[in-house]
């Protein structure tokens, strides 16, 4: 393979020495100045660029960093006769230069740094196309994970409208906690999926069984048999852990008496801590069937009393925080007709103040 060596140089001398030296094995560009390499640059894949530092209107220095964005895989050196060292140290901290060479040169030295700088081409198009493939694999991953998670959660709507607004509604309080706390948009994201799935996933937990055949008055067999398939597809795919350890621990209780698999504390994971929270309030203010509801200070009121013992009392704290803007849509129309039952009650900003 023939590589493009573009030479720069303001000196016509040094250009056609140059040309003569590495023509032979490169097929050779040629620039005066600054702005007639850009213009090259623009039309030619270049895979070395030689340039002189001192040349007017725009240094070699100046060139590199415009050449760093237009062409980032190229390999940039820099020819002085100048010892600016400042100057050079910082080109070759920033990553502008690969390499500098002293005027007057010496033609089999230079001739071997170009070698070594093809070297490090090649290397340098090996990482990135490594990086690309890299980069789509884990968008491809990402968009099958998406797609799972919104496969089942559409199965879960289809199954039962309520189980669904509910897991909807636990993903905004969550989400909400999680961004007050400062998580990352990776764990935000992955909790978001998990409290779509919360309800799923149990279903296939060994500690859930009892809890699932009390499902079975309400379901069928094949229905139930649907939902433990979906919970064991959710576990067999590993870029779904951090959601599938989410919902694992999300019953465990902050002081570790009868906790499922026995975790207190920070042992809990801090995303399944915010989980239960958010879920447990939501089915106190929108419970399923004819259960009553609470309005929001009473199950605000109700979470706190068990703060230390079943939740952890930072997200409790945090969840009271919560206003009008991090609820749900729909979410007031309930609230408000809780609050009819009572002339005095409390605003929703007041319930959570």
């Amino acid at each position: 393979m023939t590589y493009k060596l573009l030479i720069v140089d303001d000196e016509m001398a040094n250009l056609r020495l140059l040309v003569r030296l590495f023509s032979r094995d490169f097929d050779c560009l040629t620039a005066s100045s600054g702005a007639d390499a850009i213009r090259v640059l623009a039309q030619h894949d270049v895979a070395i660029l030689i340039t002189d530092q001192r040349m007017p209107q725009m240094t070699g220095i100046e060139l590199l960093r415009h050449t760093a964005r237009l062409r980032p895989h190229m390999v940039r050196i820099l020819l002085t006769g100048y010892t600016d060292v400042e100057v050079l140290v910082e080109a070759i901290n920033s990553g502008l230069v690969y390499m500098y060479v002293t005027k007057p040169w010496n033609n089999d030295d230079l001739k071997l740094t170009i070698n070594r700088a093809c070297e490090h081409y090649e290397s340098i198009k090996k990482s990135s196309a490594l990086t690309l493939a890299n980069d789509r694999l884990l968008a491809r991953l990402q968009e099958i994970k998406e797609n799972v998670v919104s496969a089942l959660s559409d199965m879960s709507k289809a199954r039962d409208e309520y189980a669904y607004d509910h897991a909807v509604r636990v993903g905004n309080y969550a989400t909400s906690i999680a961004q007050r706390i400062g998580l990352s948009a990776i764990e935000i994201e992955a909790l978001a999926s998990a409290a779509m799935l919360h309800d799923l996933a149990e279903l296939g937990s060994p500690n859930t069984v009892s809890r699932a055949s009390s499902f079975a008055n309400a379901l069928t067999t094949l229905s139930l048999a649907h939902l433990e398939c979906e919970a064991k597809l959710l576990g067999a795919i590993p870029e779904l852990a951090m959601v599938t350890e989410t919902i694992k621990f999300q019953r465990e209780n902050f002081d570790g008496l009868r906790s499922p698999e026995g975790l207190s504390g920070e042992q809990i994971p801090l995303a399944s801590r915010i989980l239960r929270v958010a879920r447990e309030f939501d089915s106190l203010v929108q419970p399923k069937g004819p259960a009553a509801s609470m309005r929001a200070d009473e199950a605000m009121r109700f979470l706190s009393q068990r703060a230390g013992k079943q939740f952890d009392p930072k997200i409790i704290q945090i969840m009271s925080q919560l206003s009008e803007n991090d609820l749900p849509q729909g979410f007031l129309t309930s609230i408000d007709s809780s609050n009819a039952r009572d002339a005095h009650a409390p605003s929703f900003d007041a319930a959570f103040s």
